[in-house]
């Protein structure tokens, strides 16, 4: 049985102030192209479908578009949740949506119901596992503590028992949206973390044939039977040397798994230019990266004058700018995006205890205060969405600005 594998569309979500709705509409054609040329029997999409809990109204009609064309190819898609959307939402009219053929598992209480295809060989389970909070489904699951690898550890327990009353041979596909262990994270994910840990060991998928994972953006393969497809368009320039891809996967009659990466539309490369202004404007290696969208950081001694309208006349697509003038200490003149750069709601906020206090950081108890406050805010997010859903464009808006931090300060 054949998989297309792909997760993390973040649909609605721009590149710097660029709108990628066209891009991400290229990627739903390669999608549906991809599809009929190799003759899939299911599409795996591992969370994050859009970007936000209440997305912009031509993100809704894009992934509509997408339902309809999978459905009119006949093609079963399974589709789960991920931290970013809104699984209340998402959810809505799964049931009448399942009757097309796509599968949409948004309540994790259902996570031991698969969607059961066959073939030749027998039958093939596939197990959604939507974005689980933990403070959330703790006790949904009797898991032990508030943890990741607790509730998705509950969960896995779940399915596998569902799995062991079923046909011998019968074999399986779990969709889970989740840090796993030894997967590389890059600066577009939305922290998940709960009390300072997120990550889960592979082996909580033991005696799964194949975990198709969603959340990091990058292309990875933590080990033969548990995979990332990654995003399928780069969403922050530290994706700048990813490959964008889905992970085509044959599961074989007894469960033996192939994978094939299928890549997909660019819609412009990204470069990640450092030095003297004058140097990057001259230097001829430069020539392969005008046509790219542009992250410069400027090490000029001195900040010249007007640099991105400079800079606009050989690279016309610079997005970002910051600058790390050479002979000074990094951290007296580094930008504040710069200093932001891969670091976590937690460290940002112990860096400023430690900003106001002087140099004396945050001692363990503080921390802890601190850790504590993140996860409160959000669980309650997460639970408002869960519980009474309402309008939280405002707060989602808010926490869009929050989230591209590093996008607007530069």
């Amino acid at each position: 049985m054949k998989f297309l594998h792909t997760s993390d569309w973040h649909l609605g979500r721009s590149f710097h102030r660029v709108n990628l709705l066209g891009a991400q509409a290229a990627f739903v054609d390669h999608l549906v192209e991809t599809v009929r040329e190799h003759r899939v029997d299911a599409v795996l999409v591992s969370g994050d479908v859009y970007d936000r809990a209440v997305p912009p109204l031509p993100a809704v009609e894009l992934y509509d578009r997408a339902l309809h064309r999978l459905a009119d190819l006949g093609v079963p898609t399974v589709m789960i949740s991920g931290n970013h959307d809104s699984a209340r939402r998402l959810g809505v009219g799964a049931g009448l949506i399942g009757r097309a053929g796509i599968h949409l598992r948004t309540d994790p209480a259902g996570c031991a119901d698969p969607v059961v295809l066959a073939d030749v060989h027998g039958d093939v389970a596939l197990y959604g596992l939507p974005y689980l909070e933990p403070a959330l489904v703790k006790d949904e699951f009797g898991a032990p503590k508030v943890s990741h690898e607790a509730v998705l550890g509950a969960a896995m327990d779940r399915i596998r028992a569902d799995l062991a009353d079923r046909a011998p041979g019968t074999r399986s596909v779990v969709l889970a949206h989740a840090f796993v262990t030894g997967g590389q994270a890059s600066d577009s994910e939305r922290d998940i973390a709960v009390g300072g840990v997120e990550a889960v060991p592979a082996a909580v998928f033991d005696g799964i044939d194949y975990a198709a994972l969603g959340h990091l953006h990058g292309c990875q393969t933590i080990n033969e039977r548990v995979r990332y497809s990654g995003s399928p368009l780069a969403y922050s320039f530290s994706e700048a040397d990813h490959r964008k891809t889905m992970w085509l996967v044959e599961l074989g009659p007894a469960g033996e798994v192939t994978a094939e990466r299928i890549d997909t539309p660019v819609p412009r490369p990204l470069a990640r230019l450092r030095g003297r202004l004058e140097d990057l404007l001259a230097d001829p290696a430069l020539a392969a990266r005008e046509d790219s969208w542009v992250e410069a950081t400027l090490t000029d001694p001195v900040r010249p004058e007007d640099p991105m309208a400079r800079l606009a006349t050989r690279f016309p697509h610079t997005l970002s700018l910051a600058f790390d003038p050479e002979g000074r200490e990094e951290e007296g003149t580094a930008s504040y995006a710069q200093r932001l750069r891969g670091r976590s709601d937690q460290e940002i906020a112990e860096d400023f205890v430690a900003h106001v206090r002087g140099g004396g950081g945050a001692d363990e108890a503080e921390r802890g205060v601190l850790r504590a406050a993140f996860d409160e805010v959000r669980v309650q997010s997460s639970r408002e969405d869960r519980e009474a859903g309402g309008d939280r464009e405002g707060r989602e808006g808010r926490e869009g600005c929050g989230e591209h931090r590093q996008e607007s300060v530069r």
